[in-house]
């Protein structure tokens, strides 16, 4: 008890108090027993719900802590009641009761209402059930007096969200990277010209491929490629010889490296110690598993991850770890000063000016884009409100920006907006994205002419037919989007003159967070630093496989109520690896925290939702100071055409404001 109460405080208790109150954590204590899980997993639930309750206005007490356990309690019983009623169904399914072909009684429809909690049946003519079984879901009502207001849904529990025009702390910096560097100021006028040159470094055309029509040999092969290539950079990487290498599935008395991906035994259930397994390639292991056993070992697991393992299978029943080797990281970006030169030159950077004023203005948001309960797109249009205030230069906006799971969307159940050229009954989901956010970009690049827009789609945007990830880009024209919109791919490399930046819009992080696995005492505690190096270490966009379970994820407001999850095309996995250079930035959108952090060299930014559920959310704004070259590294450059690094993380300021 001691032992879980330390943990408590650790988790739990905000510097600079180090120790919850007796009260605060009698209550937690009670939960840990009540529903025998961990201090580790009780923050994670814990972090759940003050994301679904409000994290601004969610602050750990006497009255939250009963709340808390109010809540679990509630979500155990939902989940009970769930499966209850699964397996009522199963049972009444594989033991039917024999029915009549005269009016459709039972056979012993007269113990009905007799025996208890025997179901009575409905009586009704077929003609009737044909109809019901045909007949459009109903769907509630809203307002009409209110625009296109909702009342609350599914996805916001009950609660009524904020009106976003009476929100608080609008303009609020939550965060900042590298505040010693100064913010950017806005110029008295727009640029004349573009000050960024933008460049795709993945070869968009290939993510036009028809979707969800894989092949199993042509999933498995991407699988075992991957395992392979991994090998090979490992061995290259610790300068190994072909024989140090081996199948852990074979029974051996010598210690071998074994190079595969993390798997769970069951096919349920979160993946744990206990039931870790190295799945091997076709050519290295046959394609066999084999258990893991990490008990001496203090590392991080997830499953897909791409392992190489230094141990021993002297019993041929599991594989014994001692070492995890370091996997190589891809090297930096970096570009030839001449190079650097030019762009600065752009940005109006000469040697004696202060890199201050040229500083390059961005600024990066994620989806949803309007509140739960209406499609007005408030936080978005005071969005493009600031973007033309500050005459950004870049403006990245990741989806999903027309949400298929918002609620209105789903249903159908909204009024058009006020347009002559949209006539109602041809009216499509394309023309409320062209009016709703493309009229507010046309209105942004009237006051900022040369302001560069870079789209980012989702699996989630309602307007893009492309169902899985990898996912092509949106079509530009359909949408009325104008010329200074570029639409990019999800995910998508490029670079922003030298920086190059790495963009997926699923939430891989908190997938991650789930599925995650700790052995031993993790080597960074800070979990908002330790999920992007996995990123990092993996080479990829999105490492896990298989995908975290739908079912798992928050609720939504579609009818079913079951979030999109992530529908990954496993045959074309390959187009989410990195190329061959670490991202100078990285923008992983996510429910989690909005953050801004340098990990492994990399800025890696999670703007957090533009809008919340209960009401407005946060973007990123990046100052970004021009990369100086100095006379040394130009010396290097006449001597030999030496390449410098771009050092992002040290001349960049983020900062995450509340809309």
């Amino acid at each position: 008890m001691a032992t879980a109460k330390a943990e408590l405080n650790e988790l739990f208790a905000i510097p600079p108090v180090t120790e919850l109150s007796s009260d605060v954590l009698g209550e937690l204590q009670s939960i840990l027993r009540l529903h025998s899980i961990s201090p580790e997993e009780l923050s994670y639930k814990w972090e759940s719900y003050t994301m679904k309750m409000g994290s601004e206005q969610t602050k750990l007490d006497l009255d939250t802590a009963r709340a808390f356990k109010k809540d679990l309690q509630e979500m155990l019983e939902r989940e009970s009641r769930g499966k209850a009623h699964v397996l009522s169904v199963d049972k009444r399914g594989a033991f039917a009761t024999p029915r009549t072909t005269g009016k459709g009684d039972d056979v012993f429809g007269m113990l009905d209402g007799i025996v208890p909690n025997t179901p009575v049946p409905q009586r009704a003519n077929s003609s009737t059930k044909r109809k019901s079984a045909f007949e459009t879901p109903a769907v509630p009502k809203f307002n009409k007096a209110n625009g296109m207001s909702s009342p609350s849904d599914a996805r916001t529990n009950g609660t009524t969200s904020v009106a976003f025009s009476e929100r608080q702390n609008a303009g609020q910096v939550v965060e900042t990277l590298n505040d010693h560097l100064p913010v950017c100021d806005p110029p008295i006028a727009p640029p004349a010209e573009s000050r960024m040159k933008l460049t795709a470094n993945t070869d968009l055309k290939k993510f036009s491929y028809k979707p969800m029509a894989m092949h199993l040999s042509e999933a498995s092969e991407v699988l075992d490629d991957r395992i392979d290539e991994f090998q090979s950079l490992v061995q290259a990487h610790h300068n190994l010889e072909d024989s140090a290498f081996g199948n852990a599935a074979n029974q051996a008395t010598s210690e071998i490296i074994a190079v595969g991906r993390i798997a769970s035994e069951s096919m349920e259930g979160k993946l744990n110690a206990s039931s870790l397994m190295l799945e091997t390639s076709r050519r290295t292991g046959a394609g066999l598993r084999i258990p893991l056993k990490v008990e001496s070992m203090s590392y991080e697991f997830f499953p897909g991850q791409i392992v190489a393992v230094r141990g021993i299978n002297a019993s041929g029943l599991y594989f014994s770890v001692n070492e995890v080797l370091e996997m190589p990281l891809l090297p930096p970006a970096a570009s030839l000063p001449s190079t650097l030169e030019v762009l600065n030159e752009r940005l109006g950077l000469e040697e004696s000016s202060e890199s201050a004023a040229h500083a390059v203005n961005v600024l990066v948001s994620s989806g949803p884009y309007t509140a739960d309960d209406n499609l007005a797109f408030e936080p978005f249009n005071a969005l493009c409100e600031k973007a033309a205030e500050l005459y950004a230069d870049v403006l990245i906006m990741v989806g999903p920006i027309l949400d298929l799971e918002h609620a209105l969307v789903a249903s159908g159940d909204f009024d058009l907006p006020d347009d002559a050229s949209i006539e109602p009954d041809k009216a499509t989901l394309n023309d409320l994205f062209r009016i709703l956010v493309g009229k507010p970009l046309r209105n942004l690049v009237l006051q900022v002419p040369n302001i560069t827009i870079l789209l980012v789609p989702s699996v989630r945007d309602a307007v893009n037919k492309h169902v899985s990830w990898p996912q092509e880009q949106f079509d530009k024209k359909v949408l009325g989007l104008p010329k200074q919109a570029k639409v990019v791919t999800n995910p998508v490399t490029i670079s922003l003159n030298e920086i190059v930046v790495g963009i997926s819009a699923q939430d891989v992080l908190d997938d991650l967070r789930r599925e995650e696995v700790k052995v031993g005492r993790p080597k960074e505690s800070s979990i908002l630093a330790r999920l992007p190096r996995h990123l990092i270490q993996q080479r990829h966009f999105f490492p896990l496989f298989p995908p975290a379970d739908r079912t798992s994820l928050l609720k939504t407001g579609t009818e079913e109520g079951v979030a999109t999850g992530m529908p990954l095309d496993v045959s074309y996995m390959k187009l989410g690896e990195w190329l061959n250079v670490r991202p100078d930035m990285l923008i992983t959108p996510s429910s989690l925290s909005p953050f801004a952090k340098v990990v492994e060299s990399v800025l890696v930014v999670n703007p957090g939702p533009l809008s919340k559920r209960k009401g407005p959310g946060t973007y990123a704004q990046l100052s970004i100071h021009p990369r100086k070259v100095t006379e040394e590294e130009r010396e290097s450059e006449r001597a030999g055409g030496t390449m410098v690094g771009h050092h992002l993380f040290e001349r960049a300021r983020a900062d995450i404001i509340r809309i």
